[in-house]
């Protein structure tokens, strides 16, 4: 076991297939992500979210980083900014068909996102259903 501790190498080439292999679903959910994106959203009246507002791949570009930290930091751009562009995506289609905060539990942290703030509250039918008759009367003017 000392071999390990000792060896940052070795060790990093054991988590390599775990770390890399992580692109084939990332590189499924962007194929799945961006057709409900281009297909769904003009069908709802729903803005489309800027992918190049995500998605930013440009620190390969540093000289002073060598061919595997260039490559580690294309992967990590794409990566990140891909799941940040599914939330964003996934956020506004939440806004659309809901709406509604999440039940506010003091027993449990929870890291709302930034457009919750403006949701409907938990639990409030009246608001609801207000919100509800709205939205029905805007679907039908689309």
């Amino acid at each position: 076991m000392n071999y390990l501790k000792n060896n940052t190498r070795f060790r990093y080439a054991l988590t390599m297939p775990f770390i890399y292999g992580v692109i084939f679903p990332l590189v499924v959910l962007d194929v799945f992500i961006e057709v409900y994106h281009r297909l769904c959203f003009p069908i709802y009246q729903i803005p489309y979210v800027k992918r190049r507002q995500y998605i930013q791949i440009d620190r390969h570009r540093l000289a002073y980083l060598n061919p595997l930290q260039k490559l580690n930091c294309m992967y990590c751009g794409y990566g990140n900014g891909l799941l940040r562009y599914a939330s964003e995506i996934a956020q506004q289609t939440e806004k659309y068909w809901c709406g509604i905060k999440h039940k506010s539990d003091p027993g449990r942290i929870f890291y709302p996102p930034e457009p919750h703030k403006e949701y409907l509250p938990y639990g409030n039918r009246l608001v609801y259903k207000d919100f509800a008759k709205k939205a029905k009367k805007q679907h039908k003017k689309r």
